[in-house]
């Protein structure tokens, strides 16, 4: 694989924020960056490399794409397997469509899981109304009914108060093939970021505490307020799901934790939004070291780089110089990811760093109505 010198041609399939931002991370590294998104230009990673205007499932805008690539990656995990196994006869993929297969089907990833060791939640699996209400029944209610396939920031979910709401929530998912899962009286939801390369070497960043509204994630923190032995299991559970895979690239795992005990509630094989702090607050951001794993180059030190760390989301957000100043003026850095902004649509960020950041979170919360 060819080094900096050579300037290497990374391809991201999808160009959203997360695209944008390992857009960011490989321009400062010397890469060529290439997205394939459907809005082309118009999409966000539009400002910091070629996109490619075409559908996942094209394979010849696919094909054109991956031309020339040294290694192609993802943003998220609703990629068609078959073009990623397209994308792979051909090019270097990681991590690989394997990979997705699990992760955009809540089925096969909670038995994988299971298969692993690593505890979950309990759940079933329905396929009907009837079957749905007999879950319910098994369960017990509040349980959370999710597709198994798409469906993410609390789409595609529906909360059953009783057996009796299984048509309501049936209908609401769309009557497509769904997993029920079982409420889970959580102390605080966690997640693991990990990084593997190549040669099998690994880091763990620093477990960080999340925080939903709305099925949306609002605000995390690292580290988060977790015993050693819950960061040691959830380091312990990524090991488990990168070294059963042969897993290339930085992989999240989100948890519920409920008195010491950790339950995987879902894997995402990319960057993810509750690792974003790593940008400002972490000596390699997990942008840069997914590349450096994707490209087969070394990776780099995941500790924190200054004191803790909070990063709030901007949620549908409409940010003008006043607000932007008022933010800035409380140590936060802006991140901003050029969508129009629309309610519960993530647009932007703000990372804080230092002994202070969770109150200087918690006003700019105040500030931008996250």
């Amino acid at each position: 694989m060819r080094g900096p010198a050579d300037v290497a041609t990374v391809g991201v399939v999808g160009g959203g924020q997360l695209g944008r931002m390992l857009g960011l991370a490989g321009v400062a590294m010397g890469l060529r960056m290439r997205f394939l998104d459907p809005a082309g230009d118009a999409a966000p990673a539009g400002a910091v490399g070629r996109v490619i205007r075409g559908e996942f499932s094209d394979e010849r805008m696919l094909l054109e794409f991956i031309r020339g690539c040294d290694a192609v990656t993802y943003e998220f995990e609703n990629v068609p397997v078959a073009a990623a196994r397209t994308a792979a006869d051909r090019v270097r993929v990681a991590p690989t469509p394997d990979v997705l297969e699990v992760a955009q089907d809540r089925l096969l990833e909670k038995r994988y899981f299971q298969s692993l060791g690593i505890p979950t939640g309990v759940f079933e699996p329905v396929g009907s109304p009837e079957e749905l209400r007999g879950a319910a029944e098994r369960i017990g209610v509040p349980a959370v009914l999710k597709t198994r396939r798409l469906g993410y920031d609390g789409k595609g979910q529906f909360v059953l108060r009783s057996p009796g709401d299984a048509e309501a929530a049936w209908a609401a998912v769309g009557g497509l093939p769904s997993i029920l899962e079982a409420f889970v009286a959580f102390d605080r939801e966690v997640s693991v970021i990990a990084v593997r390369g190549e040669g099998g070497e690994m880091d763990f960043y620093p477990l960080a505490e999340n925080v939903h509204r709305a099925g949306i994630l609002r605000r995390s923190a690292a580290p988060a307020r977790a015993s050693e032995g819950v960061r040691r299991r959830a380091e312990d559970a990524a090991r488990r799901v990168m070294e059963g895979f042969g897993y290339v690239g930085v992989l999240t795992i989100e948890f519920f934790e409920a008195g010491g005990v950790l339950l995987a509630n879902e894997m995402a094989p990319r960057v993810h939004n509750s690792g974003h702090w790593t940008i400002d607050g972490a000596r390699t951001s997990q942008f840069e070291n997914h590349l450096r794993a994707v490209l087969g180059w070394p990776l780099g030190p995941c500790g924190l780089s200054g004191g803790p760390c909070e990063m709030v989301n901007l949620i549908g957000t409409r940010a003008d110089a006043a607000m932007v100043r008022k933010v800035l003026a409380l140590g936060g850095r802006w991140h901003w990811y050029g969508k129009e902004p629309r309610d519960g649509r993530k647009v932007g960020h703000v990372t804080l760093v230092g002994d202070d950041a969770a109150a200087r979170a918690a006003q700019v919360e105040a500030i931008v109505g996250a």
